[in-house]
Protein backbone atom coordinates (compact mmCIF):
# COMPACT_ATOMS: atom_id res chain seq x y z
CA UNK A 1 0.00 0.00 0.00
CA UNK A 2 1.25 3.47 -0.84
CA UNK A 3 2.38 5.33 2.29
CA UNK A 4 -0.05 8.17 1.57
CA UNK A 5 -2.99 5.96 0.64
CA UNK A 6 -6.45 7.10 1.62
CA UNK A 7 -8.93 4.24 1.92
CA UNK A 8 -11.29 4.15 -1.04
CA UNK A 9 -9.19 6.40 -3.27
CA UNK A 10 -6.71 5.91 -6.08
CA UNK A 11 -3.53 7.94 -6.22
CA UNK A 12 -3.34 9.52 -9.67
CA UNK A 13 0.37 9.48 -10.41
CA UNK A 14 2.78 8.47 -13.19
CA UNK A 15 1.68 4.95 -14.13
CA UNK A 16 -2.03 5.69 -13.83
CA UNK A 17 -1.62 8.96 -15.76
CA UNK A 18 0.16 7.16 -18.61
CA UNK A 19 -2.48 4.44 -18.62
CA UNK A 20 -5.27 7.02 -18.80
CA UNK A 21 -3.80 9.23 -21.51
CA UNK A 22 -6.18 8.14 -24.32
CA UNK A 23 -9.25 8.51 -22.10
CA UNK A 24 -8.15 11.86 -20.72
CA UNK A 25 -7.30 13.22 -24.19
CA UNK A 26 -10.75 12.23 -25.36
CA UNK A 27 -12.42 13.87 -22.37
CA UNK A 28 -10.38 17.04 -22.88
CA UNK A 29 -11.73 17.19 -26.43
CA UNK A 30 -15.21 17.68 -24.98
CA UNK A 31 -14.38 21.32 -24.31
CA UNK A 32 -15.73 21.72 -27.85
CA UNK A 33 -19.48 21.44 -28.41
CA UNK A 34 -18.73 20.03 -31.86
CA UNK A 35 -16.76 17.16 -30.29
CA UNK A 36 -19.49 16.45 -27.73
CA UNK A 37 -21.97 16.18 -30.59
CA UNK A 38 -19.63 13.87 -32.54
CA UNK A 39 -19.31 11.60 -29.49
CA UNK A 40 -23.08 11.41 -29.07
CA UNK A 41 -23.55 10.72 -32.79
CA UNK A 42 -21.14 7.75 -32.89
CA UNK A 43 -19.66 6.88 -29.52
CA UNK A 44 -17.76 3.81 -30.72
CA UNK A 45 -16.06 5.67 -33.57
CA UNK A 46 -15.19 8.58 -31.29
CA UNK A 47 -13.61 6.29 -28.69
CA UNK A 48 -11.69 4.48 -31.44
CA UNK A 49 -10.40 7.82 -32.75
CA UNK A 50 -8.69 8.38 -29.39
CA UNK A 51 -7.45 4.80 -29.06
CA UNK A 52 -9.20 3.88 -25.81
CA UNK A 53 -8.14 0.55 -24.36
CA UNK A 54 -10.76 -2.22 -24.03
CA UNK A 55 -10.90 -1.48 -20.27
CA UNK A 56 -11.50 2.22 -20.89
CA UNK A 57 -14.06 1.55 -23.61
CA UNK A 58 -15.99 -0.84 -21.36
CA UNK A 59 -16.01 1.75 -18.56
CA UNK A 60 -17.29 4.47 -20.89
CA UNK A 61 -19.89 2.17 -22.42
CA UNK A 62 -21.22 1.19 -18.98
CA UNK A 63 -21.11 4.82 -17.73
CA UNK A 64 -19.08 3.59 -14.75
CA UNK A 65 -17.07 6.58 -13.53
CA UNK A 66 -15.28 4.53 -10.87
CA UNK A 67 -14.09 2.08 -13.55
CA UNK A 68 -12.95 5.05 -15.62
CA UNK A 69 -10.89 6.28 -12.67
CA UNK A 70 -9.34 2.83 -12.29
CA UNK A 71 -8.58 2.87 -16.04
CA UNK A 72 -6.52 6.04 -15.57
CA UNK A 73 -9.19 8.69 -15.94
CA UNK A 74 -8.57 12.00 -14.21
CA UNK A 75 -11.69 13.24 -12.42
CA UNK A 76 -11.26 16.76 -13.80
CA UNK A 77 -11.39 15.46 -17.38
CA UNK A 78 -14.02 12.84 -16.60
CA UNK A 79 -16.35 15.59 -15.39
CA UNK A 80 -16.76 16.60 -19.04
CA UNK A 81 -17.78 13.07 -19.99
CA UNK A 82 -20.04 12.72 -16.97
CA UNK A 83 -21.83 15.88 -18.06
CA UNK A 84 -22.51 14.39 -21.50
CA UNK A 85 -24.05 11.39 -19.73
CA UNK A 86 -26.21 13.68 -17.59
CA UNK A 87 -24.39 12.69 -14.40
CA UNK A 88 -23.85 15.23 -11.64
CA UNK A 89 -21.53 15.31 -8.64
CA UNK A 90 -23.98 13.35 -6.48
CA UNK A 91 -24.22 10.61 -9.12
CA UNK A 92 -20.43 10.31 -9.21
CA UNK A 93 -20.18 10.36 -5.41
CA UNK A 94 -22.77 7.60 -5.18
CA UNK A 95 -20.76 5.47 -7.61
CA UNK A 96 -17.54 6.08 -5.70
CA UNK A 97 -19.10 5.06 -2.39
CA UNK A 98 -21.19 2.18 -3.72
CA UNK A 99 -24.38 3.83 -2.53
CA UNK A 100 -27.58 4.67 -4.34
CA UNK A 101 -27.89 8.32 -5.36
CA UNK A 102 -30.70 8.87 -2.85
CA UNK A 103 -28.70 7.29 -0.01
CA UNK A 104 -25.67 9.39 -0.94
CA UNK A 105 -27.76 12.59 -0.94
CA UNK A 106 -29.19 11.65 2.48
CA UNK A 107 -25.67 11.11 3.77
CA UNK A 108 -24.67 14.58 2.54
CA UNK A 109 -27.67 16.19 4.19
CA UNK A 110 -27.01 14.33 7.46
CA UNK A 111 -23.36 15.38 7.41
CA UNK A 112 -24.41 19.02 7.07
CA UNK A 113 -26.62 18.95 10.17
Amino acid sequence: MHPHAIPGTMLFEGDLARKGLPLNRMCFSFNSAENRAAFLKDEDAYCAKYGLTPEQRAAVKSRDVLAMLKAGGNIYYLAKLAGIFGLNVQDIGAQQTGMSVDAFKEKLVAAGR
